[in-house]
């Protein structure tokens, strides 16, 4: 593995807000503050700790404000572009003697204020939006309108997520929710017809692991609106069997600091977290999957996924990644100390090989991973595979302290949740600062990748 920070003009030194890459061809799409989504084509660069290239091929120019959310379509024909005030654009893909290029096909009209997330359905006819507008917005893309609002948050929606399989579709906000919502059929009753997404989940609360004194007041899960992010971009694992979710904030008893986590929903029961990953110190932002699977390595007893295959997953707080498998209970590699403003979006290339940051303080980093490093890999497999909420790791809760200077706490614990509850307003606890950079954990990793800081 190997990579860093490109100190090139990404979008005339503005933030850049988003990123992705096409499926197909594997182009890096970048956006940002400056209105445009500009296109690079990443390559390796010889030598040992050199650092990927990006070589500007051409802008995409016609938002009127920054833009915050890219998605390509599963296909890679369109790509879907939200951005301030509400403007979301569908670009079409086009072949001409000059080669290809990108043009707007239409523009979705609805959100009053700006969008923050996006994602296609794996099919590629209707796209989910959330917007500081406080809904979520499913639109036909085919036709050009809107095929369903959901208006339950009471905040700014910032992260918006489609299950694969196509049953459900998540989304989180700042009012410290994430809703799960369950595909019905549709009702023929003329007028009704179209709402065919229902909420069927609110995590909102939990009860601490550990109750004192016989108290069992129940805590938010995810961070209030003072988290200094506009985005917590959740993410459905590429085979459908959990949720990812960000901007978790875990108190351990009534007592504790809360602890900054990412939190892991299982299929078989999305009405809470099964797992969480703790120990960052600082607020998890965006959560993405590599879209490839890979075999498993057969070198650890202690997952906490029981799944055929492997899944690689990274896991972004405001100022480090986390590269995590679901073979392990470590993550396989820790970057840190590599952007001076909040980290803003992920993105895999389609075949693995690269792995994109993008931040505010205008720059983008890339991570290359060499041949096989990840793992060989491997078909999904038709049936879907969930893990098994039954066997989870438990860790001591205990030894769970973090430094000013040391991310110790890389495993997984389990979390035991009751009944959700209404959101009511309640103070934020800010959690430790630490430095800019992260050193190797104490008790390094038995197998495949040793975790690294890339200077």
């Amino acid at each position: 593995m190997k990579g860093g920070t490109l100190q090139i003009n990404w979008h005339d030194t503005k933030p850049v807000l988003t990123l992705d890459f096409h499926p197909i061809s594997g182009i890096l799409a970048t956006a940002g503050a400056d209105y445009d989504i500009k296109l690079w084509l990443i390559a390796s660069e010889a030598g040992e700790k050199k650092v990927p290239t990006a070589t500007y091929q051409s802008s995409l120019s016609y938002h009127g404000s920054a833009v915050n959310a890219i998605r390509f379509s599963p296909s890679g024909e369109l790509l879907a572009s939200g951005a301030d005030g509400g403007e979301l654009i569908i670009w079409k893909l086009h072949n001409s003697d000059s080669g290809q290029v990108w043009k707007v096909l239409k523009t979705l009209s609805f959100h009053r204020k700006d969008v923050l997330d996006l994602e296609w359905s794996t099919d590629g006819a209707f796209l989910i939006s959330g917007s500081v507008d406080n809904s979520c917005i499913i639109w036909d893309v085919n036709k050009g309108s809107v095929h369903q609002i959901l208006d339950g948050h009471f905040h700014y929606v910032q992260g918006v997520a489609w299950d694969p399989l196509n049953k459900y579709a998540a989304s989180i906000s700042s009012d410290r929710t994430c809703r799960i919502y369950v595909k019905k059929p549709q009702n023929k009753t003329k007028g009704s017809e179209k709402l065919n997404y229902v909420c069927q989940h609110v995590l909102a609360k939990v009860e601490p692991q550990v109750v004192e004194e016989s108290k069992s007041a129940k805590h938010h899960l995810f961070h209030d609106e003072t988290l200094p992010s506009f985005f917590r971009r959740l993410a459905w694992s590429p085979d459908g069997s959990f949720l990812l979710v960000p901007a978790g904030s875990y108190k351990l008893s009534p007592t504790s600091e809360p602890v900054n986590t990412a939190y892991v929903l299982s299929r078989k029961d999305l009405s809470r977290p099964a797992l969480m990953l703790p120990g960052a110190s600082k607020a998890v932002v965006a959560v993405r999957f590599c879209p490839m699977a890979f075999n498993l390595r057969g070198l650890t007893s202690s997952s906490s996924f029981k799944l055929p295959y492997r899944l690689v997953f990274a896991v972004a707080t405001l100022n480090s990644l986390y590269v995590y498998d679901t073979e392990g209970v470590e993550p396989i590699a820790v970057l840190a100390g590599l952007h001076y403003a909040a980290i803003t979006d992920i993105a895999w290339s389609p075949t693995a090989k690269f792995l994109a940051l993008s931040s505010q303080d205008g720059y983008c980093t890339l991570v290359e991973f060499e041949n096989d490093e990840l793992g060989l890999p491997v078909p999904l497999s038709d049936k879907l595979a969930v893990a098994d909420q039954n066997t989870i790791v438990v860790h001591d809760l205990e030894s769970m302290e973090k430094s000013e200077e040391v991310i110790k706490e890389k495993e997984i614990i389990n979390v035991d949740t009751r009944e959700n509850e209404e959101v009511s307003p309640t103070e934020k606890q800010e959690g430790k600062q630490t430095s800019s950079s992260t050193t190797l954990p104490s008790k390094p990793p038995k197998r495949r990748i040793t975790p690294m800081a890339i200077d």
